[in-house]
This record gives structure tokens, C-alpha cells and sequence, in this order.
């Protein structure tokens, strides 16, 4: 019996995991945590019963103890809350789903604790990367990768030698915008990039993934997860989603993972590795499929994943700048407060305002996503 924490339990990943969890009928929940979405937490708390819940608005958090005061759960709130459940007895795992920066103090005190983590939260990398890799090896925990994308490159990677890397294939669908201009995505509003081809994701990260951001943030999420050079890293389109990731090893030798595009396997394969168990669900069918196709990225029109080969190159605080930038620009665009092309021009423009911090201390990494929020609220009046 594995008994499991789930930090972001009310979205997508969160949901989904929950999945794996009722269909496999031997994992406990010791606790969950979300953001505000209360209504879905007392029905997870009615279903699931873990012993803590954490609720970041401290208002909802006191509504929902009302209303779960008839059960065994503790109610808990803000990022206290957060750190608590992290450190908490009596679980082995903790999936971090939370959305953003939020997430990194959580996973290093939940690393701290001994606890493995079935990581979704890419920024916790892509920002604190330095800092997170060297606590999983002193601490002697597993860091297991949860985005499909690195799920398959670990996949790939089983039972091979590190060492024998010579590049990572990183596949992207290409998105909703997939061959359009910079001039044709003009006047895009959040309804038009919301509609991804192939995957169903939280708002965040399916703007991320029209843009290509998301891709830039995997493609240095990769770069800690398998100590890999970011010039070894490539990325290579495959619009149907069926071809998760590659590896190139030094012989010339191409190792793939395929499936549908379903988040349940690499949330399963996470949370059971080394053992892979059963799932229901839809199967590849190659006579159906008939062919998988290839493109090179745009990173002309799509300027994210550029950006984002440039914050990895620049180290230090730089990519800090490049996620906070992007969350807040993501955040403005689906409040209908900028242009779609915004996005990356906000970004760009606060990495070149920024003054690089060559090794930040986790204090400098929060301090430069503010720093980051408060240049480009500047630049509104706000």
C-alpha cells in the first residue's frame, strides 16, 4: 500500500491523478492542497479522507473547515499550510501539481523530509534547479519525472547509462497556432489559443504550449532531470502527440516512447516505478494511424522556445526571469489586458532589464520573480 500527497489536487494533474488512484485501488491519500476550488475539495475529502487538506486563500480555507468539520480532515491554509503537509508523516510521494513559482519551497522541504516527488511542477526546475538537484542526491530521494514529455525520456533512459546520452528529442505537438506567422497570430484572443489540438491541460499551460513556452520550459527542465547540455536537447514537432520524447545514444541508436496522448500513464508509472501496472483506456493502432510525421520548430514566429534556449544558456537568475515574466504575461493575456504577441515581447523585455545573479540563494530566486512582476506592472502605470 503506497500512501501518497498531492500539492495542486483540484486541477488537471491533481484530477487526474486522484484517477489512478481510485482505479487502482491501493493508494492512500494522507493529504491534498489546491488553491480556492473548495467545492471540489469537500468532494475529495468525502471520497479520498486524507488526514490534512491545505487551502492557499486562508478565507476559503475557514468556509470549507465549516463544512468538513463533520470528518477527520484538518484544514490548513496559505503556504504554511503548503510546507506543512510537505513535511508531514506518513506518505511516501508527493505529486506537486501546483501551478508556478509556489511550488519550489514545498518540494524542497517535502525533499528535506525524505519524501519522493512526482514532479508536474516544471518551474521548480526550470528556477531552482541548482538548487533542488544537489538536495535529491544528499537526500537520497527520487525525483520522477510527471510531464509526458519526461516521463518518456526516463522511460527511454531505463536500464541504459547516462552517460551515453548524446541528445534528447523532445517532442512538441507545435499547438493550436501550429504554421501560422507572428502577423496571422495577431489578433488571437484566449478562446483561440485555449483550443489545443491533442491535449487537455490547465489554461496556463495550454497558452504555454501555443506559444512554445511550454516547450522552452521542458527543454530546461530536461536539462536538470538528466544532466544533459542544453545544445544536446532538441526539439522536434510531432503534431499528433503520439511519440512523447526520444533519446539518441552515442551508437546511433533512437529509443522512443509512443501512446496516446493520456496524462494517466506517466502519473502511473511515476508513482508505481519501478513496477508498471495495468490501465484501461485507448490503445495505438498502427494500421489506423498509418503515419507519424515530423517538422522543425518555428522559433521565428513562435519566439518562446527561443527565449527559452537563451534564459538556459544565460543561467544564473535569468530563467527565473523568463517563467515569472511569462506568468504574469499569460495571466494578463487571459484577463484579455494584452495581445497574445505581448507575451513573449513582455518576456523578452524583462530579461534584458534584468541584472543576472550568477548562483542565487532561494531568497534571490523568489526576490527576481518579484522583481519581475513589479517591472512589468511598471510598464502598465500599475
Amino acid at each position: 500500500m503506497k500512501t501518497i500527497a498531492i500539492l495542486g489536487s483540484t486541477g488537471s494533474i491533481g484530477t487526474q491523478t486522484l484517477e489512478v488512484v481510485r482505479e487502482n485501488g491501493d493508494i492512500t491519500v494522507a493529504a491534498i492542497a489546491a488553491g480556492s476550488n473548495i467545492d471540489m475539495l469537500e468532494a475529495q475529502i468525502r471520497e479520498f479522507s486524507p488526514k490534512l487538506c491545505g487551502v492557499w486563500d486562508e478565507e476559503r480555507a475557514k468556509e470549507l473547515a465549516v463544512r468538513v468539520a463533520d470528518t477527520g480532515t484538518r484544514i490548513v491554509s496559505g503556504m504554511d499550510g503548503l510546507m506543512e503537509i510537505a513535511q508531514m508523516d506518513g506518505y511516501e510521494i508527493l505529486v506537486t501539481a501546483v501551478v508556478g513559482m509556489i511550488g519550489i519551497r514545498p518540494t524542497i522541504a517535502a525533499i528535506r523530509a525524505g519524501k519522493d516527488i512526482a514532479l508536474a511542477n516544471k518551474e521548480t526546475l526550470v528556477t531552482a534547479g541548482h538548487l533542488i538537484m544537489p538536495l535529491v542526491k544528499e537526500n537520497h530521494v527520487r525525483l520522477l519525472p510527471v510531464d509526458s514529455e519526461h516521463s518518456a525520456i526516463f522511460q527511454c533512459l531505463n536500464g541504459e547509462h547516462r552517460n551515453k546520452i548524446e541528445k534528447i528529442l523532445l517532442t512538441a505537438s507545435g499547438g493550436p497556432f501550429r504554421g501560422m506567422t507572428r502577423e496571422q497570430m495577431k489578433h488571437m484572443k484566449p478562446e483561440d489559443a485555449l483550443k489545443h489540438p491533442n491535449w487537455s491541460m490547465g489554461r496556463k499551460i495550454t497558452i504555454d504550449s501555443s506559444t512554445m513556452v511550454n516547450k522552452g520550459l521542458e527543454v530546461m527542465e530536461a536539462r536538470w532531470l538528466f544532466d544533459v547540455d542544453l545544445d544536446r536537447i532538441q526539439v522536434v514537432v510531432q503534431p499528433k502527440s503520439i511519440i512523447h520524447s526520444m533519446v539518441q545514444f552515442t551508437d546511433g541508436a533512437v529509443m522512443a516512447q509512443l501512446g496516446t496522448p493520456d496524462m494517466k500513464l506517466p502519473i502511473q508509472y511515476a508513482l508505481y516505478y519501478p513496477e508498471r501496472r495495468p490501465m484501461g483506456g485507448g490503445r495505438l493502432d498502427f494500421w489506423e494511424l498509418g503515419q507519424i510525421t515530423f517538422e522543425r520548430p518555428d522559433p521565428e514566429n513562435f519566439r518562446g522556445l527561443a527565449l527559452a534556449y537563451r534564459a538556459g544558456r544565460e543561467g544564473g537568475s535569468v530563467p527565473v526571469v523568463f517563467n515569472a515574466a511569462n506568468e504574469k504575461a499569460v495571466a494578463m493575456f487571459l484577463n484579455r489586458e494584452i495581445s497574445y504577441l505581448e507575451i513573449t515581447d513582455l518576456i523578452e523585455a524583462s530579461m534584458d532589464h534584468h541584472k543576472k545573479i550568477e548562483a542565487p540563494s532561494l531568497e534571490e530566486v523568489l526576490e527576481a520573480e518579484q522583481e519581475t512582476y513589479r517591472f512589468i506592472e511598471s510598464r502598465f502605470g500599475r
